[in-house]
């Protein structure tokens, strides 16, 4: 006898209760290529591009050099500033032109972004500098990432029902706000860290999608 196993994870099962009006919590959206996936899973979304080093208009006296650019969950979109203040100084700026740090070359500079400058063989002068530019982002849902930084490690949203996204993006319903859920019944990735949850469903529960 061929005995067949149904998988609970419909659409919706992981819902408590939703706003009155349904399409007050659902958001029909874009699902980033992934794989399949099952209702109930956990979703980042994809916020920021690439960030980008290039030396400041009209050039640096010196010859430093920067080394590629991380991004972290308080990246901004847009133009960050790295002017040097002295040889071996620099303040850097974020995309609102306030100051958020300063930092020294040949040392690890971690804030927003995340870079280590190093001297060359012609010292760099007040003035001189990089403009890292951060681009946007798909705007696309995917599973949330631990190891992201472009957005996906952060929780954003539920999948709503079921979609195939191996072979490229896919229309999706999720949810996206005014939502209660069950906690248990939550699809996180394969081998995500325990401890991190609790951080996610309270970044759940600042879209108005509340753990129970």
């Amino acid at each position: 006898m061929t005995i067949l196993t149904e998988d609970r994870r419909t659409a919706a099962h992981y819902i408590v209760s939703e706003a009155a009006n349904i399409y007050r919590s659902r958001e029909q959206v874009t699902i980033g290529q992934s794989a399949k996936l099952k209702a109930g899973t956990v979703l980042g979304r994809v916020m920021l591009g690439a960030a980008v080093a290039a030396a400041k208009a009209g050039g640096n006296t010196g010859d430093a050099t920067i080394s590629a650019v991380t991004r972290t969950a308080a990246t901004k979109i847009g133009v960050y500033v790295v002017r040097f203040t002295a040889a071996t100084k620099f303040d850097v700026s974020d995309p609102d032109g306030f100051k958020i740090g300063s930092g020294s070359t040949g040392a690890a500079y971690a804030d927003d972004l995340g870079f280590t400058i190093t001297a060359g063989s012609t010292p760099m002068v007040a003035g001189d500098g990089f403009d890292i530019t951060v681009s946007s982002g798909s705007k696309t849902y995917v599973p949330l990432d631990a190891e992201g930084s472009d957005g996906s490690q952060l929780a954003a949203a539920i999948l709503w029902g079921p979609v195939d996204a191996t072979d490229g993006d896919v229309r999706g319903v999720i949810t996206a706000r005014d939502t209660e859920v069950v906690t248990d019944a939550l699809i996180w990735p394969e081998e995500y860290p325990t401890e991190s949850i609790p951080a996610q469903l309270q970044r759940l529960a600042a879209h108005g999608i509340i753990g129970r």
